[in-house]
């Protein structure tokens, strides 16, 4: 969220995976920054779109994903490490389980392990937030949509970066198509990071992170409930969400994951 593929985790992260003769490619997707613009292909011609945090439909993040792994494909790679931060993990469970829904094996063959940093479970975390505001927030979203001011941005405490009405409802009323973990339910049965049969690596930050558990409960929970016998899950002590003062040892966990897989 409101972030971009330029950040100095990404090269933290290049270098350490470089050292071990793997390949880095960090791509935007269309929900980077807080406002952005893009193009998408109509039959009279390009059209631009608004999008960014505040605007974006992060379901539409699969095609962008799609889009980078093609282009590696097209340039040879054979083995492909998908990773995600944040929303951007949340989009990578997505797009794994989609390609998995739609039978692309062509795609799915090429994924040879999936790295998922600070996946959070947005909607208790927006709770716990809001507190008894909760209800009232989304009311409001749905009155602006009504009105046809979907498009409008809502007042800047309702969520921790600007958002429009519509982008809100489709976090907290209309996110069937998303997909949540929920750290909360004693019964999750994490069945979309279960159909992940690659090498499954999970990091959280205990620091300032997005998360209502501590961080070591979490990490017991999710360890619990996933069944992958080539996972690796864990924190990092003293990271926050974004690990800015962790990244060394961040991205050295991650070239050592990457190493490891046979």
């Amino acid at each position: 969220m409101t972030s971009n593929c330029l950040k100095k985790r990404d090269t933290e992260i290049a270098k350490k995976v470089n050292a071990i003769g793997v390949d880095y490619f960090c791509f935007n997707n269309r929900g980077h920054d807080v406002i952005s613009y893009y193009s998408i292909q109509t039959g009279k011609g390009k059209k631009k779109k608004m999008g960014g945090t505040a605007f974006e439909d992060p379901e539409e993040g699969y095609y962008d994903i799609i889009g980078a792994i093609n282009k590696m494909r097209d340039m040879g790679y054979k083995h492909i490490y998908l990773q995600g931060h944040s929303l951007g993990a949340t989009k990578v469970v997505l797009t794994y389980n989609r390609l998995l829904k739609e039978k692309r094996r062509d795609i799915l063959d090429s994924i040879s392990g999936v790295i998922l940093l600070s996946l959070i479970d947005i909607l208790s975390a927006q709770k716990v937030f809001l507190g008894d505001r909760f209800n009232e927030i989304l009311e409001l979203a749905e009155k602006m949509e009504n009105e046809g001011r979907q498009f409008e941005l809502m007042p800047n405490d309702v969520f921790i970066h600007l958002i429009t009405a519509k982008t809100y409802l489709k976090y907290f009323k209309n996110y069937e198509g998303l997909y949540y973990p929920q750290y909360s339910n004693k019964m999750w049965k994490a069945d979309e990071l279960n159909n992940i049969k690659v090498p499954l690596f999970m990091r959280w930050g205990n620091k300032n992170e997005l998360i209502v558990q501590k961080a070591d409960e979490l990490v017991e929970f999710v360890s619990d409930k996933i069944k992958n016998n080539k996972k690796d899950i864990g924190y990092i002590d003293g990271a926050s969400h974004n690990y800015s003062h962790k990244l060394e040892e961040l991205s050295t966990q991650i070239a050592s994951f990457i190493k490891n897989i046979d």
